[in-house]
């Protein structure tokens, strides 16, 4: 039920798009879906292969935002009160009276993420205690009265997933997809990972499309309604997409404007001119309800600090300040070009050389490794064609790895036992990631390697290795929320007289 028409029947150029889509690739930013909407009509629409239309995609804290509509709905049918007490929900998971300030804590206190704090919650992955909401209530120091101060709190929106469980029976994205989802002709191919206990994961694991996303967006844009049909309240939509916190001095440039720091409504965050989604690494649908713009894009821009700024910066300086109220004519080579363009988009690959003149002295040699954090015993790397095959040991035995040199390989990231369908639950079926893989030369003795994980969970690892005389250096950087730990660290290395 959305179309797809040229920007200019949107009131904007394809140069200006195809701007914008410039702005990000010289940026090198590893972006992976991208979407741009107006009233139900999609005038952009850009993927970098191998991600297309179809892929589903983690969206990781955008989940959020769809726990905040269940809730909505919750209020709705009389199921729950925004003043209603988490204590008194949940009662029967308390282990003793409530520690802190907890007692005082509503649901509402949580939708704004003003809530007393999660210090003492360990992080679930690593915890024997499988039930998150068991933990938050009796691991939770809860040392800040509610409603005083904002602060993220994740494992609380994970906390209210579990309430709309609770009180209806249901898995938080059935009774979305009952109430709502199925009426957007939406969500046929999405999930929602679990947690240890089978809870839904509700505060980073919905899976879908960007089309998805983008319907979802207008649904709740519209405050509720739906092609003309009104499929929730508008009320409570009204007030969560408002501005209800400050959560300025919650960010990392407290007091200073960065685009997510205008305010904070019930799991959906404020930005300049309207509200947004917003998901770890570049999960992004904001909503500018004064320009009818929609805008949704994934990728994995973890460990860049700089690149939700960048992405919002350019949106606004080449899609918002160039928007028309009116169609423009037609400029039917604009266009063509625009979408000749995007079908050359790829995923981000490691640049450099693909070439060295130390190739050959290290082609096959294998280096043996000092004690290091990452549990390696040996090394070698060789050189097929244009890949560089990184041949490592570690304590599940030998792995080997291709990397393009500068282009990416696709393959499967060798390392067993990662979560797959229930986080932080390790896997002992074979199971293994999709991932991209690319290095490039960026010394004469000094090579680069880059593994993006491109599967229901994201991640990228970067490795750099050098090479001194009989020596070898070699650190592995990792980003990625519960799992590369063993590709992170650093590693002394000794050549040896062996070869493979």
């Amino acid at each position: 039920m959305l179309n797809s028409i040229t920007p200019e029947k949107a009131g904007i150029s394809s140069r200006s798009v195809k701007r914008f889509v410039e702005a990000l690739e010289k940026r090198n930013l590893p972006m992976h879906q991208l979407i741009l909407m107006r009233g139900y009509d999609i005038f952009g629409e850009f993927y970098w292969k191998p991600f297309d239309r179809d892929f589903c995609h983690r969206m990781y804290s955008q989940t959020k935002s769809y726990v905040s509509v269940a809730i909505g709905l919750l209020v709705e049918d009389g199921k729950l009160s925004l003043e209603d007490k988490l204590c008194d929900i949940f009662f029967e998971k308390l282990d003793g009276a409530p520690r802190g300030y907890l007692a005082e804590l509503t649901i509402e206190n949580m939708l704004k993420m003003e809530t007393c704090g999660c210090y003492g919650v360990p992080f679930w992955f690593y915890d024997d205690d499988p039930d998150r909401t068991h933990m938050y209530l009796n691991r939770n120091e809860a040392t800040v009265p509610p409603d005083m101060r904002w602060s993220y709190d994740s494992a609380g929106s994970q906390v209210l997933s579990s309430i709309v469980e609770k009180l209806t029976g249901k898995t938080l994205f059935d009774f979305l997809n009952e109430r709502i989802f199925t009426h957007l002709d939406a969500f046929h191919t999405a999930e929602i990972l679990k947690t240890k206990n089978g809870d839904t994961w509700g505060d980073s694991a919905l899976v879908c499309t960007p089309r998805d996303m983008a319907a979802f967006a207008r649904f709740v844009m519209n405050k509720g309604m739906w092609h003309g049909k009104r499929l929730m309240s508008s009320d409570y939509l009204e007030r969560a997409t408002s501005r209800l916190a400050d959560n300025n001095i919650g960010i990392v440039t407290a007091g200073f404007d960065t685009s997510f720091s205008y305010g904070y409504g019930y799991q959906i965050w404020r930005v300049r001119d309207g509200f947004a989604f917003n998901g770890m690494g570049s999960q992004f649908t904001v909503c500018l309800p004064d320009y009818d713009l929609i805008f949704v894009c994934t990728a994995d821009t973890q460990g860049l600090s700089s690149a939700e700024d960048l992405i919002i910066s350019a949106l606004y300086d080449h899609i918002v300040e160039n928007l028309e109220n009116e169609p423009l004519c037609e400029d039917i080579d604009s266009y063509n070009s625009l979408l000749a363009y995007g079908d050359t988009l790829k995923l981000y690959a490691m640049t450099g050389d693909t070439e060295s003149p130390y190739s050959s002295e290290l082609d096959g040699r294998v280096w043996k490794c000092d004690t290091n954090p990452l549990g390696w015993t040996q090394f070698a790397i060789t050189f097929e064609k244009d890949n560089a095959v990184l041949h490592w040991t570690n304590a599940q035995g030998n792995k080997v790895l291709p990397f393009g040199l500068c282009y990416n390989t696709f393959e499967k990231f060798p390392q067993l036992g990662y979560q797959n369908d229930h986080g932080g639950v390790v896997t002992s079926d074979g199971f293994m990631y999709n991932g991209a893989f690319s290095a490039a030369w960026r010394e004469e003795k000094k090579i680069l390697f880059k593994g993006q994980i491109i599967d229901r969970y994201f991640g990228n690892f970067t490795a750099e290795f050098s090479f001194k005389g009989e020596r070898a250096y070699v650190r592995f950087v990792k980003v990625a929320e519960g799992f590369l730990e063993e590709y992170n660290g650093a590693i002394i290395a000794h050549a040896s007289n062996e070869c493979i």
